[in-house]
């Protein structure tokens, strides 16, 4: 297919959104247009977006669409150092959507970031991961067998994506969940450590403390929450976990 016309078909896709967060402070740098969008592969125990699983739920939008809603919020963004950020759900299942709304919001100057947990096929993801200007990617264990009972599934293809985007030089933040009795041990976080350390392209670790906030949302799908005895690390364990990293030379925060 010539360059030209996947350049069009990609302008004109539409995605499937969830929702979307005006104000949003946690996802990037300064105040961020934050985008839900719906589809995720990863099943993982304390998953807090359990609504956006679905892959055909969600209403569909095209990037221009998407790009108007962006733009009311344009000053705000600018002031802060700001700008957009794509989540999910899993935002490489719909690539070249992504992709395309980058293109759009780079045309105007916003700052763009995806915020992934890596779980696609990297030929799948480059679209997306080549048009961000920044990446959080979440790393859920660095243990095989812990991995897949978080999430049910492999590791390899969030490894992939970090040795890619190590290999592009594109920002990258690191993000982990610390669940007590989970992913806290140290035959998890220390091979992790090392992994991350080897990566040229890592600005920060972010040491995320396991919550319960979506719990509700599991309940309201008739879904049973494995974790609801699962008790929110003390801030001794946060730091302990990142005491692995700062061992390594790696910026915690």
């Amino acid at each position: 297919m010539p360059s030209s016309e996947k350049a069009f078909r990609r302008r004109a896709a539409e995605g499937r959104i969830h929702s979307v967060e005006t104000c949003g402070t946690v996802d990037g740098p300064g105040v961020r247009f934050v985008v839900f969008v719906q589809g995720c592969a990863l099943r993982c125990l304390y998953c807090h977006n359990a609504d956006t699983r679905d892959p055909d739920g969600g209403r569909r939008m095209t990037p221009a669409d998407l790009l108007r809603e962006a733009l009311k919020y344009k000053s705000y963004m600018k002031f802060s150092g700001g700008g957009v950020t794509v989540t999910g759900g899993e935002p490489l299942l719909q690539a070249e959507f992504v992709a395309s709304f980058f293109e759009l919001c780079r045309q105007e100057g916003l700052h763009t970031t995806l915020d992934t947990s890596g779980f696609c096929p990297l030929e799948r993801a480059r679209p997306a991961l080549d048009a961000s200007d920044l990446v959080l990617l979440d790393i859920k264990s660095m243990d095989p067998e812990t991995h897949r009972r978080v999430t049910g599934a492999s590791r390899e293809p969030t490894l992939a994506v970090a040795r890619y985007l190590s290999g592009t030089g594109k920002p990258m933040w690191i993000r982990f969940v610390l669940v007590p009795g989970l992913t806290d041990s140290p035959s998890n976080i220390a091979p992790m450590a090392d992994f991350i350390a080897g990566l040229r392209n890592v600005q920060k670790i972010q040491v995320l403390p396991f919550h319960k906030m979506g719990e509700y949302k599991w309940a309201q799908m008739g879904m049973s929450y494995d974790l609801k005895d699962t008790p929110i690390p003390t801030p001794g364990q946060v730091e302990a976990a990142s005491s692995f990293f700062r061992a390594k030379g790696l910026k915690v925060e």
